[in-house]
């Protein structure tokens, strides 16, 4: 699987440990940065850059997945979500990783490099890639809405707005 990766300064050497154990683990890994320790560096960019990469793969057929880093993991989740088609969520243990593609079909995975040691990093994204979307029409129902919404502004049969 072609895996997706950004972060910011707080979470550069996670990221470099967590390409190092992603390859090894036989996926491929583009890394949209940083390069380097830069405290004072902004993350939006390359956190949409990666989900952009994810969304592009998985339109081309391509099995991609994402996953940003920051120092607690927020501001790198919403700067993913405003790309149209990443379903980005923040995760802070097995279950909400494993939840976020069985139940939304995330593509993308935010993780708080100040929050959790590298073993923990580990074992949430191998969780998030391992497990699949259930394909639940519920699921996929709720889906399906927010894509509409992102697409069009409206919810068909549903109000939306003040």
């Amino acid at each position: 699987m072609r895996i997706h990766i950004a972060t910011d300064h707080a979470g550069l050497d996670f990221s470099r440990d967590l390409q190092e154990h992603l390859r090894g683990a036989g996926h491929e890994v583009i890394d949209h940065g940083p390069r380097e320790y830069d405290p004072l560096d902004d993350y939006p960019s390359f956190c949409i850059n990666a989900a952009i990469g994810v969304v592009t793969d998985q339109q081309s057929g391509i099995e991609a997945l994402g996953v940003v880093f920051g120092g607690s993991g927020n501001g790198e989740q919403m700067a993913a979500n405003k790309v149209p088609g990443a379903r980005a969520a923040l995760v802070w243990n097995r279950s909400t990783a494993e939840l976020a593609r069985e139940h939304n079909d995330a593509n993308v995975i935010s993780i708080g490099a100040r929050q959790h040691t590298l073993e923990e990093a580990i074992e949430f994204i191998d969780a998030f890639i391992a497990t699949p979307f259930s394909g639940e029409k519920r699921h996929s129902r709720r889906i399906a809405q927010l894509a509409e919404y992102e697409r069009t502004g409206t919810i068909a049969g549903h109000e939306i707005g003040a």
